[in-house]
């Protein structure tokens, strides 16, 4: 029994070192953040992202579209209605497949999306016009400023449609797949580049035609031209598909980001998910029940300013000597008429700077300085309630300080902007000396918090290829999921609800979007 007892103490003392061993390697191989998981870990992207849209349509152009197999540039026979019975049946058989076989089914991940091959002169042909004309600095707007850095703000049509069409061998997302089978999509993507359209094609056409006949009948014709366009061209190539006579376009994407775009035509895709820049609950850009934050998604400009990254937020620490700082038009229409009331009140006031400015490079080049040395950034209401400034501030790591009661903002059922914004209410921001008070009132260590979270916010809000986890493609898709449901349930309500009948829910009886107002009245 004695030698027995003897080894004992050996295989203890052998098994707590292994024990330690053991440890030490599971620590090694952990996560050096204990409250992230491997689930959090993305795979880094083959190549380096491109967040730069002429540089990244100029690749995209030569390198992946020469090799797209295109479609007819004809539009698609008429639609007979057994083509979407059938649809519907095949549909149908579908979604009974995963309701049997998938536990979380409706709620779908990764969301399935089907991309329409729409004509090149809707596609392909516009991005073209861009690239071979965004030179072209004489194409101004009426402020001056170059139509092809308006229309590279509002290019969220481009970013979102280069990822989904990418080779799937270079694609980062996970929560999104592209479906070559309608009847297995969740949704379905129009790829009409409306800002581009509305820009280089009808309003220059038409600015063209006033130039040379100085002739008003003949600008209301161009006008009139326009609307046939989109009407009688991308509008029926869409309405004429199946898919879309099935759901009356309820799981339809449309990205229609600048306000102005695919105006004369909405009232015919008001079912659609709209991708906006905001609501504008005015009514100065879109009409009652064209909107609602229960089926459209804001999406954030894209910036027009260099992202500040670590390195460059360290670095300029100490430069940011400019208490608010504010650059561009001081003098807008609709909730942007506070933005005088702003001057009259923080003109030549110490440690503020108001600068009148407008876009292009050199524009670029003054904001993009007087952000990244600056400790807040005002964003005022424009024409509508929200603008580009306030991405730029955030990418530059500027405090902005939003003025604007009606603000919708891109993502907020993820994204807390109490983190990273300051949002004062119009009526206290005109008052005398109220402004400069509040602010000089923010502690610095609060002042450091905000900025800590910003250096975590702006990714995402950096458009790139291929786009990134975490960035707006990809979140775009995660509150895109968070829709399906009621998606679904509209669509098969619209089935087999009578039509004349008042309980078919449109977007005319839901609430308008109006940011503060009382829940309860």
């Amino acid at each position: 029994m004695r030698p027995t007892r003897s080894k004992s103490p050996f295989l203890l003392i052998f098994f707590t070192i292994s024990l330690l061993a053991l440890s030490f390697l599971f620590f090694l191989s952990s996560p050096s953040d204990p409250t992230r998981s491997s689930f959090h870990h993305y795979p880094h992207p083959p190549i380096r992202p491109e967040t730069s849209f002429v540089a990244s349509l100029e690749h995209f152009l030569t390198h992946q579209a020469p090799n797209h197999h295109r479609t007819s540039d004809d539009t698609v026979r008429r639609v007979l209605e057994d083509d979407v019975r059938r649809l519907d049946e095949r549909k149908f058989a579908k979604e009974m497949e995963w309701v049997h076989g998938d536990p979380y089914y409706p709620l779908n991940i990764p969301i399935r999306v089907y991309v329409y091959e729409m004509p090149t002169k809707f596609t392909y042909d516009l991005l073209w016009l861009f690239r071979n004309t965004y030179r072209d600095t004489f194409n101004l707007t009426s402020n001056g400023s170059p139509v092809h850095g308006l229309i590279e703000q509002h290019s969220i049509d481009y970013w979102l449609w280069a990822d989904l069409i990418a080779p799937k061998s270079e694609r980062l997302l996970k929560n999104v797949v592209r479906v070559d089978v309608q009847e297995e999509a969740d949704l379905f993507y129009v790829p009409f580049f409306t800002t581009i359209s509305f820009f280089l094609l009808e309003k220059q056409q038409c600015k063209a035609l006033y130039r040379v006949f100085i002739n008003v009948d003949d600008l209301v014709k161009c006008i009139l031209w326009s609307v046939s366009f989109q009407r009688e061209e991308a509008l029926k190539w869409v309405t004429d598909q199946p898919a879309w006579k099935r759901s009356e376009g309820r799981d339809h994407i449309f990205p229609i980001h600048h306000p102005w775009s695919f105006k004369s035509v909405r009232r015919y895709v008001k079912n659609a998910i709209w991708l906006l820049p905001d609501m504008d609950s005015t009514g100065n850009w879109y009409k009652p029940g064209q909107v609602s934050l229960e089926k459209d998604i804001i999406l954030p400009y894209v910036p027009n300013v260099d992202l500040c990254n670590t390195k460059c937020l360290s670095e300029s620490e100490s430069k940011r000597t400019t208490l608010l700082f504010f650059r561009g038009r001081l003098k807008r229409n609709a909730g942007g008429k506070i933005r005088s009331k702003l001057v009259a009140e923080l003109t030549a006031v110490k440690d503020i700077v108001i600068e009148e400015g407008t876009a292009g490079e050199g524009g670029k080049a003054a904001a993009q300085k007087g952000m990244r040395r600056s400790i807040f950034c005002l964003s005022p209401a424009g024409d509508t309630p929200s603008s580009a400034r306030l991405f730029d501030a955030i990418v530059s790591g500027c405090i902005p300080v939003i003025i604007s009661d009606e603000l919708e903002l891109p993502f907020e059922g993820i994204l807390d902007y109490r983190k990273i914004a300051i949002f004062v209410s119009s009526t206290d921001a005109v008052q005398p000396g109220w402004l400069l008070r509040f602010l000089k009132g923010i502690s610095s260590t609060q002042i450091r918090e905000m900025r800590k979270n910003l250096a975590e916010y702006s990714r995402h809000f950096m458009y790139s290829s291929p786009a990134l986890p975490l960035g707006p493609e990809d979140l775009v898709w995660r509150m895109m999921a968070g829709k399906l449901v009621n998606i679904k349930l509209h669509t098969r309500r619209s089935q087999r609800v009578v039509k004349e009948s008042r309980s078919v829910c449109t977007c005319d009886c839901r609430r308008g979007n109006i940011t503060g107002s009382n829940p309860f009245s």
